[in-house]
């Protein structure tokens, strides 16, 4: 579904990435996983169109991405959720989820703004269907309430239903367990799984929860100081010299 080519990001002096290459199969849970400074919010930043690669060439479903505008690739499929909360904090739960649903709307500026019949419609659609996204993942009580008053692990869980208010193809998680307990992780790792088995929605899972990331993945691929250093199932990430040395510690 995705194939990402020999991205290379440099900030100033700075090589964030050198040649990463690497891809992810439709269907599967695939994480990308490193230490801190490895690169892979970068990584993610690039795939969804905040950042444009300085070299190398991303293609989703055998299409260039690589300098798309981000909300272009959201239309086409792929939506993400962010490290640090990007809730809008003064909207309601609902409200937070019904501004993602744009990218699925036909009506103009003009025809909201008057309130055109066809506009009315359209409007009362979306917000049916935004409450059964957050009937779906757990937050249909708490649709009035404003966002910023939510506890940090429902504030995740609201990111994923704006999400999957675009209906995306590709899901890109970046540290959706930051902050959480474990009990918050564990109903985070099985919202995930519904939503790949349900939903049939692609994953691409950036975490530094081991446990969360080696239960649920596929597939893993890992970053070292923006390079890739391993490629492969869990069972076989997790026993690699390199990957233990680079990531876990080298008397690990």
């Amino acid at each position: 579904m995705l194939n990402v080519n020999g991205i290379t990001k440099i900030f100033g002096g700075l090589v964030a990435l050198k040649d990463v290459s690497f891809s992810v199969q439709e269907g599967y849970i695939s994480a990308l996983i490193g230490p801190n400074g490895a690169g892979k919010t970068t990584l993610m930043n690039i795939i969804s169109g905040i950042l444009t690669p300085d070299k190398g060439k991303i293609f989703f479903e055998d299409q260039e991405i690589s300098n798309l505008q981000s909300v272009r690739i959201a239309k086409m499929g792929i939506s993400r959720t962010f490290q640090h909360l990007e809730v809008f904090s003064n909207l309601s739960v609902l409200e937070n989820v019904m501004v993602a649903r744009y990218t699925k709307t036909k009506s103009g500026f003009i025809s909201s703004g008057l309130k055109l019949p066809f506009a009315k419609k359209e409007e009362l659609t979306a917000k049916k269907k935004c409450e059964e996204i957050l009937d779906y993942i757990g937050l249909y009580n708490r649709k009035n309430e404003i966002a910023s008053n939510l506890p940090i692990g429902e504030q995740r869980t609201l990111e994923i239903a704006r999400a999957l208010a675009t209906e995306p193809k590709l899901l890109l998680l970046d540290e959706p367990a930051a902050g959480l307990n474990i009990k918050e992780t564990k109903m985070l790792g099985e919202t995930i799984k519904r939503i790949r088995q349900e939903k049939g929605i692609t994953i691409l899972l950036v975490d530094h929860d081991m446990e969360l990331v080696m239960k649920i993945s596929d597939w893993i691929t890992v970053l070292n100081f923006g390079e890739v250093i391993a490629d492969g199932k869990p069972s076989d990430v997790q026993k690699d010299p390199v990957v233990i040395k680079a990531y876990l510690g080298e008397e690990l």
